[in-house]
C-alpha cells in the first residue's frame, strides 16, 4: 500500500473547512477547533507532498502512518456532529466540546513529537547515520543493567558502575568534544572549506590512516549547522567497506537524490536522467565512508550532488581536493589520554606523570590507540604500566608500516586481558566489518564455545565496551528489556583488524577460527588448496553472494561449534559440509540483500544432533517436513524477518516433536505470520516466547496456557491482534506480559488474577482497552504496570489493593526511527 492510499490529503483539507465554519459556529468549541486548524494547516502541505511521492511504504511504516491518518479521521467525524449539533442542546454541546479539546491535544501532541514537521516532507533524506554515534549507549546502559537483572545476575553492582562509566564517556564526547580538541575544530575548518567553499568541486576526500579519526571528522561535519543549513539538511552518510553491494548502494544514493529510498538494488537508474533532470535540484551531499576501492568509488559518483570520500586513501584521479586528518598534537592526546586511563583531563597526582608521558608518546598521537590503550591501563599497578610501556616500544620495528605499527599498539590492551576475555574479544573478526551484530547472537556464541553461562557473557560483554574494545548501539527493532533484538554490538575497523590478525597467525588447517574478512564470489583458494585435510577451525564465518551445490566443495570441520554464513542473494544453497560438522551447536544464517532468499538444501538440519542455537534472518523458511529428524538440543531459535507461513502456516507442523527442547522462541518482523500454529501449546520447555512486529498475526491459540513454564510472553507491535486467548490466564509461572502497540487489543483475560507469578505488564499504547476484570486486583506478584495517561486511572484501584505496586506512566512518543531501513 502506498502513501497515497492510506495518508490521503483530502482528510485533512475537509476537516479544516469543517473547522472554519465550527470556529464561527460554536462558542464553545471555537478554541479547540482555532487551534486544531492552525496545525492542520501546517500538516496539510506536507501531508500533500508525501501524497504525491508515490513511495511504496514497509508495513511498519503503514502501521504508524495509519495511526495518525485515523486521528484525522477521528476529527472529520466529531467535525460533522458539531455542525449536527442544535445550539439549544447545551449539554450535548459541551460533551462534544470537552471531545473537540482532547482531539485538539492529541494532534497536537502527535505534531510535537515530529517536531520539526518538515523533517517529515523530507522524510528521505534525514537519516544518515550521524546520530548512531551519540545514540550508542544513551539509555542502552540502564536497559543493559536491566537485562542482566531479569536474568537473576543479583546486586548488579559492578554493572551499574560499568553503565555510569559509558554513560559518562558518551556526555563527556557530546559536551567538550576534547578527544579531538583543537585538531577537530581545525580538522572541520579545512574540511568545510572544501565541502562548502568550493562550489567547482563535485568530489572531495577526508583521508588518512586507520584509527586516525576520519570517520569521526566526517561525522561531525554533517552535523554542523553551517554544512547542515547549506545542503537545506539533504546530507546522506553511507558505510561502503571492503566487500560492498554496490548495486544496493547505487540505488539508495539514487533514491535519496529522487526522494525514493525504497528503490531496489535490481532498479535500473535511467542514463539521460543522470545527465539532465535533475542536476538543478536542491544541494545534496553524499558521503561514502570507508572506501577502499577506485572502481568502486567510480560506481558511486553521482552528477549533480557534492560526494565526500572517505578513506585511507586519495584516489587522486577521482577526488580533485583531499583533507588529510592531522594527528593529536601532544596536549590533546594528553587529554584524550588522560579521560580513558583516569576519568578526567590531565594526570592525577598519585600518577607516575613521566611514565604516563612515555606511554602517550608511544601512541603517537593517534586517537583509537590512546582510547584503547588508556582503557586497558586504567585502574592497574605502576609495575603494569612500565610493562605495557616496554611492550609498545618493542612493538615498533622502524621499517614497519603504519598500519601494522597500529595493530601492534592495540594488540598490548589485548594481551593484558584474561585468557576467555581475549577469545572473546578475537571471536567478533567472525562478523562482516561495519555491520552490526545483533547481541543475541554474539552472547549465544560465547555460551557455546567458551562455556559460560549468559551472565558471565554480560560481564565479558561490559568489560570489552569499558576497554573501548566494542560498542553497544541501540536497535531500534526493538522497545523493551525482554527483546532479544536489544542491543546490537559494533568495533571499530582497525580493531576487527586486529582480531582477524591475531586469528590468522597458525597454518590455515589449525587456526581456531577460520573466516572470511571480506565477501567473496566464491571461497578462498586457500581453503580449496588445503581441503584434504581436516580443518580444526570452532568457528567457521562464511561471506559470499549467491551459493549454488556446485559452487561448495568438501571440507571437513571434527571440531567446529558454529558456523556463520552471512550471504546477498536471492537463493542460498546450505553447504554440504555442514554433514561433517558433528558438533555443531551454533548456526547463524543471514541475508543481508533487500529480498527475502529462499533457503535450499534444508534437509542438512536432519544431521545437526548437536545443535543449540540457530539464528535465520531474511530467509523464507521452508516446511519443518523437509528436516523430519528432530533437534533435539535445541534450545534458542530466533527467527528475524523471514517468511514463515510454509512453516508455521501448516496446520500439521508437530513442534514440539522437531524441538522437544526449546525454550526460547523468537519470531520478529514476519510480516507472512498470521496465526501461531497450535501445536506451539505442547513445547512445554518454553520459557520465552516472543512474538513481535509481525503486523498480520492476529490469533494466538486457544490453549496457549499449556505452556506451564513460560516465564516471559512478548507480543509487541501486532496491531492486527483483537484478543487475547483465556488460556493465558493458565501461565502459572508467567513473570512478565507485553503487549505494547498491540492498539486493537480490547481487553485483558477476564481470569489474569490467577497470574500468581506475574510481576510485570507493559500495555503501554493499548488504547482500547477500558476496563481492567475485577480478578486484576488478586495479582499479588504484580510490582510494575506500563501504560498511558489515558488507561493510568484503571490501574488505581488495584494499587490499592497491591501496595508494591508501581504505575509506570509512558510519554507518547512519535520519532522519525522507524523511517530508516
Amino acid at each position: 500500500m502506498a502513501v497515497t492510499d492510506l495518508f490521503a490529503g483530502e482528510i485533512a483539507t475537509e476537516l479544516m473547512k469543517m473547522l472554519m465554519t465550527i470556529s464561527r459556529k460554536s462558542c464553545l468549541c471555537r478554541s479547540s477547533a482555532e487551534e486544531l486548524i492552525s496545525s492542520i494547516e501546517e500538516l496539510h502541505p506536507i501531508i500533500t507532498e508525501i501524497k504525491y511521492s508515490g513511495v511504496e511504504v514497509s508495513a511498519h511504516r503503514q502501521f504508524q502512518l495509519d495511526r495518525f491518518s485515523e486521528f484525522l479521521r477521528d476529527g472529520l467525524e466529531l467535525s460533522h456532529k458539531v455542525l449536527a449539533s442544535p445550539r439549544w442542546n447545551v449539554y450535548k454541546n459541551l460533551q462534544l466540546a470537552r471531545k473537540m479539546e482532547k482531539l485538539e491535544k492529541t494532534v497536537s501532541r502527535f505534531l510535537k513529537g515530529l517536531v520539526p514537521v518538515h523533517v517529515l516532507a523530507d522524510v528521505h533524506h534525514m537519516r544518515f547515520e550521524t546520530a548512531e554515534r551519540f545514540d550508542r549507549l544513551e539509555g542502552s546502559a540502564q536497559r543493559l543493567e536491566q537485562k542482566l537483572g531479569a536474568m537473576m545476575i543479583g546486586g548488579g553492582g559492578w554493572a551499574e558502575e560499568a553503565v555510569k562509566r559509558m554513560e559518562e564517556e558518551e556526555r563527556w564526547r557530546e559536551s567538550s568534544l576534547v578527544s579531538f580538541g583543537v585538531a577537530l575544530d581545525l580538522g572541520k575548518k579545512k574540511a568545510k572549506e572544501i565541502v562548502v567553499e568550493r562550489d567547482d568541486l563535485g568530489v572531495v576526500g577526508i583521508c588518512g590512516m586507520g584509527g586516525s579519526g576520519k570517520t569521526t571528522l566526517a561525522r561531525e561535519l554533517c552535523k554542523d549547522d553551517q554544512v547542515r543549513s547549506y545542503f537545506n539538511e539533504r546530507i546522506l552518510f553511507l558505510t561502503v567497506s571492503q566487500s560492498p553491494n554496490v548495486e544496493q548502494l547505487r540505488a539508495r544514493i539514487w533514491g535519496y537524490i529522487m526522494g525514493n529510498e525504497n528503490l531496489g538494488a535490481n532498479y535500473l537508474i535511467p542514463q539521460f536522467k543522470l545527465q539532465y533532470e535533475w542536476r538543478i535540484g536542491a544541494r545534496t551531499l553524499v558521503v561514502l565512508d570507508d572506501v577502499w576501492s577506485l572502481s568502486v568509488l567510480e560506481r558511486l559518483i553521482f552528477p549533480g550532488c557534492k560526494i565526500l570520500v572517505v578513506s585511507r586513501f586519495k584516489f587522486p584521479t577521482v577526488i580533485k581536493a583531499t583533507y588529510e586528518v592531522e594527528l593529536l598534537t601532544e596536549d590533546e592526546a594528553m587529554a584524550l589520554f588522560c579521560h580513558s586511563a583516569f576519568g578526567q583531563k590531565s594526570i592525577p597526582p598519585p600518577a607516575n606523570e613521566s611514565l604516563v608521558k612515555q606511554v602517550v608518546n608511544e601512541c603517537k598521537g593517534l586517537p583509537l590507540a590512546l582510547k584503547v590503550i588508556g582503557a586497558s591501563l586504567r585502574d592497574q599497578s605502576e609495575m603494569f604500566w612500565a610493562s605495557a610501556k616496554n611492550r609498545l616500544s618493542r612493538g615498533e620495528p622502524v621499517s614497519e608500516p603504519h598500519e601494522n605499527k597500529l595493530l601492534e599498539r592495540m594488540a598490548i590492551s589485548v594481551g593484558f586481558l584474561s585468557e576467555k576475555v581475549r577469545e572473546c574479544f578475537f571471536d567478533l573478526g567472525s562478523f562482516p566489518e561495519d555491520r552490526k551484530i545483533p547481541l543475541d547472537i554474539l552472547i549465544s556464541i560465547w555460551v557455546q564455545m567458551h562455556d559460560i553461562d549468559e551472565e558471565e557473557a554480560f560481564a565479558i560483554l561490559v568489560e570489552l565496551s569499558e576497554k573501548n574494545l566494542l560498542s553497544l548501539v541501540k536497535d531500534e527493532r526493538a522497545g523493551d528489556v525482554y527483546s532479544s533484538c536489544l542491543f546490537s554490538v559494533t568495533q571499530h575497523d582497525v580493531l576487527r583488524d586486529l582480531a582477524l590478525h591475531s586469528s590468522n597467525r597458525e597454518r590455515i588447517n589449525e587456526r581456531r577460527r577460520l573466516l572470511m574478512p571480506r565477501r567473496e564470489t566464491e571461497l578462498p583458494k586457500e581453503w580449496e588448496r588445503n581441503s584434504d585435510q581436516p580443518f580444526n577451525a570452532r568457528i567457521v564465518s562464511i561471506h559470499t553472494g549467491e551459493m549454488r551445490e556446485i559452487d561448495w566443495f568438501r571440507m571437513d570441520f571434527p571440531k567446529a561449534e558454529v558456523l556463520i554464513l552471512n550471504f546477498s542473494s536471492k537463493e542460498y544453497f546450505l553447504p554440504p559440509f555442514i554433514d561433517n560438522m558433528p558438533k555443531l551447536r551454533a548456526l547463524i544464517v543471514i541475508n543481508h540483500s533487500t529480498t527475502s532468499a529462499a533457503l535450499e538444501n534444508f534437509s542438512v538440519f536432519t544431521n545437526l544432533a548437536n545443535l543449540r542455537s540457530l539464528w535465520l534472518e531474511k530467509v523464507t523458511i521452508p516446511q519443518f517436513s523437509e528436516s523430519p529428524v528432530p533437534l533435539k538440543k535445541l534450545r534458542k531459535m530466533s527467527i528475524v524477518l523471514c517468511k514463515v507461513n510454509s512453516c508455521l502456516g501448516q496446520s500439521d507442523t508437530d513442534l514440539p516433536q522437531l524441538f522437544p527442547c526449546l525454550s526460547e522462541l523468537t519470531i520478529d518482523h514476519c510480516d507472512d505470520l498470521v496465526e501461531l500454529p497450535s501445536s506451539i501449546c505442547g513445547m512445554h520447555p518454553l520459557r520465552t516466547l516472543s512474538v513481535t512486529n509481525c503486523h498480520r498475526l492476529s490469533k494466538l491459540p486457544a490453549d496457549l496456557g499449556k505452556l506451564e513454564n513460560l516465564l516471559i510472553l512478548r507480543l509487541y507491535a501486532c496491531p492486527t491482534l483483537k484478543t487475547l486467548p483465556h488460556g493465558i490466564s493458565e501461565l502459572g509461572r508467567l513473570k512478565y506480559l507485553d503487549i505494547s502497540q498491540c492498539v486493537n487489543v480490547a481487553c485483558l483475560p477476564e481470569r489474569i488474577g490467577k497470574l500468581k507469578s506475574l510481576e510485570k505488564i507493559d500495555m503501554s499504547e493499548c488504547a482500547q482497552i477500558r476496563n481492567l476484570p475485577k480478578s486484576a486486583a488478586s495479582l499479588q506478584s504484580l510490582r510494575r504496570v506500563v501504560c498511558d495517561e489515558d488507561v493510568s486511572w484503571l490501574w488505581r484501584d488495584v494499587e490499592k489493593a497491591i501496595p508494591d505496586l508501581h504505575i509506570q506512566i509512558v510519554e507518547k512518543s512519535y520519532n522519525l526511527d522507524w523511517l530508516d531501513e
